[in-house]
C-alpha cells in the first residue's frame, strides 16, 4: 500500500443503480468509482442487468413459451415440446446482456464525459469514517492496494446470494442465482433450496424446460412474504406441478457420485432429496460486511442492511453520518431496481441541493414474482390493515368470473383489494394469475396519486372484454 491516500470529492462504490450518479451536474467534482463487479466473473453493471431482473425475465418468457404445450389441452389443442436448446437460450440472453455490461465499463473508462472520473475495479472496505482501502482485482494493472479518502461517499454496493450454514453445503458447491443461468447444459434434475421469490421463479424456468425440479420449503407454504391466501394458492399450484417438499429443514448436504443429497428431519423420521444439481435460493445478503462498515461506525440492521434516514443519509449511533449516503440493496429492505433508481435520484438531488432535501419514502413499493402463475402485491394485507385499527372492505375477484378469464380457462387466479371502508382509499392489492405484474400497476398508480377505489372505478371506461376488468369488477364491490 502506498503511504499517501488519494483524495477525491466523491467516492462512489458500486456500478448498479449507483452508476447513474455521475453526470453533467457533477462534472466539476473529482469522482472515484470503485466496483468489485458481481457474480463469479466480476462483471460491471450490477445485479439487475447481469444476474437478476433482466436475464431472469428473459428466461421466464422462454419458459412461458415452453410451458404452453403442457396447458394446451384445455383449449382443445394438442402441442408438444420437442426440443430444448439450452445453449441457444442461454447465449441469446447473455449475448445481449454481456455487451451492455462491457460497454458500460468501457464508457466509464474512456469516454470524454468521464474526464473527472477514475474507475477502480476492486473491493473497497472502510478503514475509517471517510477512508477506504481498495484491493484491486487480480487482473488489474497498477497498485494492488490503494487508500482513498473523499469528502462525500455514496454506497451502492448491492447484495449477494446467501449461503446458509448447513453442514456440507459449501463443500457440495451448489449453484446460486449468480451461476445457474450460465451452466453449460441442463441437468436432468434440480433441487432448489428455498421457497421465496428467486426459488419459485427458477422452479418455473427449469421445470418448463424439462428439468425434474424439487422445491424444498422449510415451512408449509411457498412465498410466505405474500398475502397468506395467495401464498397458499401458489403452494397448491406448485405442489401439483413439481416435487414440493414442505416442512423440510435441511440439516446436511453431500455431493455424491450421482449429484447431491440433502437430508433433514421430518415427521419423526428423516427425509432425503436427491438431484443431479442443487440451487440455493434462500435470499440475498447486503454487502456491508465486505465494506467493513463497522470500521466507519456505520449502523446496520440484524441482517446487515446499512441503516439510513428518509433522505438516504447513513446513520452512525442513530445520528446522521455527514457526507455518507447509501442506496439500493445495501440499505433498502425492498430489493427492487426501481427503488434503487429512485433512491439514487434522491441522493443526487440531496447532494446538489442540501438546503432542499427530499425524502425517498413517499411512494408505495410493489412486489412482482414472475413464476407461473405470476404474483404481485402492493400495500397492506387485510390482516395488516385490521392490525392497524383500520375499518376496511375487501374485494375478491376471480379470473374465472370475467370474460377474458373464460378465454384463458383460468380457474385458479384472483385479485384481492383492501380499501378503507369509509373513504375507499386503496390500502393494498394482491393478485395471482396471468399478467398479475401488469394488472397491479393500475392500483399502484392510484395509491401513488391519491386516487380512491371510487375514483378509478367510476370515472373511466374500461376495455371490454379485457383483463383489466378483473380490477374493475373488484373495485365495484367496495365502492
Amino acid at each position: 500500500m502506498t503511504d499517501d491516500a488519494q483524495h477525491f470529492d466523491i467516492a462512489l462504490v458500486g456500478s448498479g443503480s449507483a452508476n447513474s450518479l455521475p453526470g453533467p451536474e457533477l462534472a466539476g467534482s473529482s469522482i472515484v468509482q470503485i466496483d468489485r463487479g458481481v457474480g463469479p466473473r466480476g462483471v460491471f453493471g450490477g445485479t439487475c442487468l447481469n444476474l437478476g431482473c433482466i436475464p431472469t425475465k428473459m428466461f421466464v418468457h422462454t419458459a412461458n413459451l415452453a410451458h404452453t404445450p403442457a396447458i394446451s389441452g384445455r383449449f382443445g389443442l394438442s402441442q408438444q415440446l420437442r426440443h430444448v436448446d439450452w445453449l441457444a437460450i442461454r447465449d441469446r440472453i447473455f449475448g445481449r446482456i454481456d455487451p451492455i455490461s462491457d460497454g458500460g465499463e468501457q464508457y466509464r473508462r474512456d469516454h470524454p464525459d468521464n474526464a473527472n472520473l477514475t474507475l477502480l475495479r476492486g473491493t473497497a472496505r472502510f478503514t475509517g469514517p471517510k477512508t477506504l482501502e481498495v484491493t484491486a482485482a487480480a487482473d488489474t494493472d497498477g497498485p494492488r492496494t490503494r487508500r482513498i479518502t473523499a469528502d462525500t461517499i455514496v454506497l451502492g454496493a448491492g447484495s449477494r446470494p446467501e449461503l446458509p450454514p448447513i453442514p456440507g453445503l459449501a463443500e457440495a458447491q451448489p449453484h446460486t442465482s449468480d451461476t445457474i443461468m450460465r451452466i453449460p447444459e441442463l441437468p436432468a434434475s434440480l433441487a432448489i433450496l428455498g421457497s421465496g421469490v428467486i426459488a419459485v421463479e427458477m422452479a418455473h424456468i427449469f421445470a418448463s424446460l424439462g428439468v425434474e425440479v424439487t422445491l424444498i420449503a422449510r415451512r408449509d407454504r411457498v412465498l410466505r412474504g405474500a398475502d397468506p391466501e395467495i401464498s397458499a394458492r401458489l403452494t397448491e399450484i406448485l405442489d401439483a406441478r413439481l416435487h414440493l417438499e414442505k416442512n423440510l429443514d435441511v440439516a446436511s448436504v453431500q455431493r455424491t457420485a450421482d449429484g447431491v443429497e440433502l437430508r433433514g428431519p421430518r415427521d419423526g423420521g428423516e427425509a432425503v432429496v436427491r438431484a443431479q444439481e442443487l440451487l440455493v435460493a434462500v435470499g440475498r445478503r447486503p454487502n456491508s460486511d465486505l465494506l467493513d462498515v463497522a470500521a466507519a461506525g456505520i449502523d446496520t440492521a440484524a441482517n446487515g442492511r446499512v441503516l439510513v434516514d428518509p433522505y438516504q443519509r447513513v446513520l452512525s449511533g442513530g445520528e446522521v453520518l455527514e457526507g455518507v449516503w447509501a442506496l439500493g440493496d445495501l440499505s433498502s429492505p425492498f430489493q427492487l431496481k426501481h427503488v434503487a433508481n429512485h433512491e439514487l435520484r434522491i441522493v443526487r438531488h440531496n447532494l446538489l441541493h442540501p438546503e432542499q432535501l427530499r425524502r425517498s419514502d413517499t411512494m408505495p413499493i410493489p412486489s412482482g414474482v414472475f413464476t407461473s402463475p405470476q404474483v404481485a402485491w402492493v400495500g397492506l394485507t387485510a390482516d395488516q390493515a385490521r392490525e392497524q385499527g383500520r375499518s376496511i372492505r375487501v374485494a375478491r375477484q376471480d379470473y374465472s368470473a370475467i370474460a377474458y378469464g373464460w378465454a384463458m380457462e383460468d380457474e385458479t387466479g384472483f385479485a384481492s383489494i383492501v380499501v378503507d371502508a369509509e373513504t375507499t382509499e386503496i390500502l393494498g392489492a394482491h393478485i395471482i394469475g396471468p399478467e398479475a405484474t401488469t394488472l397491479i400497476q393500475i392500483l399502484i398508480q392510484a395509491m401513488s396519486t391519491g386516487q380512491s377505489a371510487r375514483d378509478i372505478a367510476e370515472t373511466q371506461y374500461w376495455i371490454h372484454p379485457a383483463m383489466p376488468e378483473l380490477i374493475e369488477n373488484a373495485l365495484l364491490q367496495v365502492i
